[in-house]
């Protein structure tokens, strides 16, 4: 209730108003059942813009750290993640890895729409960087079909390191569902999940156009300035 709140009366209107986001294939996102919405990642925007031209409810996979915050500014950021349907996990690895996994197994069982960012992190530079395998084993276990997204110019509406947006107007590309039904009973082939893993990213790196780069983002991190394309 309080998503469909902050949705449809309070933020999305107005988001909508300032920004104008422009959208492309938003009749790719099926109308039911468990599916997979694989993005990159430019902005802690990403996750907010999204929601707003899906006609269904999408949950995010986002660090707990974003829960646990105390004071004010702990309690706001909470409400912001619980707002943006944004669900906690732990990604400190070995059985943390494993409940984050099942978190996202637990969405598409309910049918529902799951948002995952597969580089990790949000980009330190604008460019695309390689693709964790963990959203190959989760769409392989869980059988949905995975929708590629491609946020456009939202580092430019909101750098690393600002605290307020810009008014820039971004966009939204969302391609046709990609079939992995090939690899059925492979989910625990490392082989399958980096070849299917590096599929998905040739697709979200032909739809965004940004620069790719074959190096984990995470290892960028403090050693690049942020740039805008």
């Amino acid at each position: 209730m309080f998503y469909w709140f902050m949705k449809h009366i309070v933020a999305g209107p107005l988001l909508k108003a300032l920004f104008r986001p422009w959208v492309v294939g938003a009749e790719n996102v099926p109308k039911t059942g468990g599916v997979i919405l694989a993005s990159n990642h430019l902005s802690v925007i990403d996750s907010i813009f999204l929601p707003l031209y899906l006609d269904r409810p999408i949950s995010f996979l986002a660090k707990s750290e974003y829960f646990t915050g105390t004071g004010l500014k702990g309690w706001a950021t909470r409400m912001f993640m619980r707002a943006t349907g944004q669900l906690p996990i732990d990604r400190s690895g070995g059985k943390a890895s494993e409940a984050s996994l099942n978190t996202g197994l637990g969405v598409l069982g309910r049918g529902e729409l799951l948002g995952i960012y597969p580089e990790g992190t949000r980009s330190p530079d604008a460019r695309m960087y390689r693709g964790r395998t963990g959203v190959a084993r989760m769409v392989l276990e869980a059988g949905v079909p995975i929708v590629p997204v491609a946020m456009i110019d939202t580092e430019k509406v909101m750098p690393i390191g600002t605290r307020l947006p810009k008014i820039r107007r971004p966009g939204i590309i969302i391609g046709e569902p990609l079939d992995f039904s090939r690899f059925d009973g492979l989910e625990g082939d490392r082989f399958v999940l980096r070849s299917v893993t590096d599929e998905l990213m040739y697709e979200l790196n032909r739809l965004s156009g940004q620069e790719y780069v074959d190096v984990y983002a995470t290892t960028m991190k403090g050693k690049a300035p942020s740039v805008s394309r």
